[in-house]
């Protein structure tokens, strides 16, 4: 197989399903090898089901069925230790990295009886504090291999917009977070930009993930007043899909955006016009 990304290697985060599974499976119909990381287990203050490790083997075997490579470990990207583990190993396999895909994150927002704080900070530290690690776990290795790379970050249109705010934990930790990752995005731009390193973030609306589409996200949009603004785009769709996040992904990636870097792109069916 060859393609745009053919001879690259693509770390991507929270790849055991939706966007994350998208995201590497697309990466690799471009081409390139993937290595790919998923807690695959629960956190006390999220409600929805979150990853299995049989949701990380279906990765591998999209994938594999693609021909490509893929080393594929369990590793929670809140613990810099683990995860500098996890992605060494893949390097190993795999020899170099080229394209980094920060994806993992959680939106915990509940109606049901929860620790507000710990919701924060818990949220926080996935989607911010993770980013970070996932980041640091690489960046030396781009730069020493002097052949620049690709950073995509994960944020979203709550990034870019403080619409549906209510206060909780986890409607203040999402939203806080993801402004985080705008922040972390700009700053790594200007540090990494005279390496050829691109740093960019995608700013989804809601996407068609099990993270959105599950009982606990539904019963909160039914019961929560401020959900709806959450979920307001002014295209006539509801939510995207995780491939439509992944075609801006893989244009990130890619030497067609070779001069592409510190912008904010969002993938929101015109919920920032709104």
């Amino acid at each position: 197989m060859s393609g745009p990304l053919t001879g690259k290697v693509a770390l991507v985060t929270g790849a055991a399903r939706g966007q994350g599974r998208s995201h590497a499976v697309r990466l690799a119909e471009d081409g390139a090898d993937i290595i790919a990381v998923d807690i695959c287990g629960q956190i006390d203050t999220v409600f929805y089901r979150m990853s299995t490790p049989e949701d990380l083997d279906e990765t591998v075997a999209e994938v594999e069925k693609l021909d490509r490579r893929i080393v594929a470990r369990q590793a929670d990207v809140r613990d810099a230790a683990d995860l500098n583990q996890a992605v060494a190993e893949g390097i190993g396999e795999l020899g170099r990295i080229d394209i980094v895909v920060a994806n993992a994150g959680i939106a915990p927002m509940s109606v049901r009886e929860s620790d507000d704080l710990q919701t924060f900070l818990d949220t926080v530290a996935v989607n911010l504090t993770g980013v970070y690690n996932t980041v640091h776990s690489v960046v030396d290795r781009l730069i020493e291999q002097g052949e620049g790379g690709s950073i995509i970050l994960t944020g979203s249109t709550q990034a870019l917009s403080g619409r549906g705010g209510n206060g909780s934990g986890a409607q203040d930790g999402y939203t806080a977070s993801k402004h985080g990752v705008t922040g972390l995005m700009r700053t790594w731009a200007y540090w990494l930009a005279p390496k050829n390193i691109r740093v960019n973030t995608v700013n989804p609306t809601g996407v068609d993930s099990p993270m959105v589409n599950n009982e606990v996200v539904a019963e909160w949009l039914e019961k929560d007043p401020d959900a709806a603004g959450i979920l307001a785009n002014h295209m006539p769709v509801p939510v995207v899909a995780p491939r439509d996040i992944s075609a801006a992904v893989a244009w990130l990636a890619s030497d067609e955006s070779r001069y592409v870097t510190g912008v904010a792109l969002p993938v929101d069916a015109g919920f920032l016009i709104k």
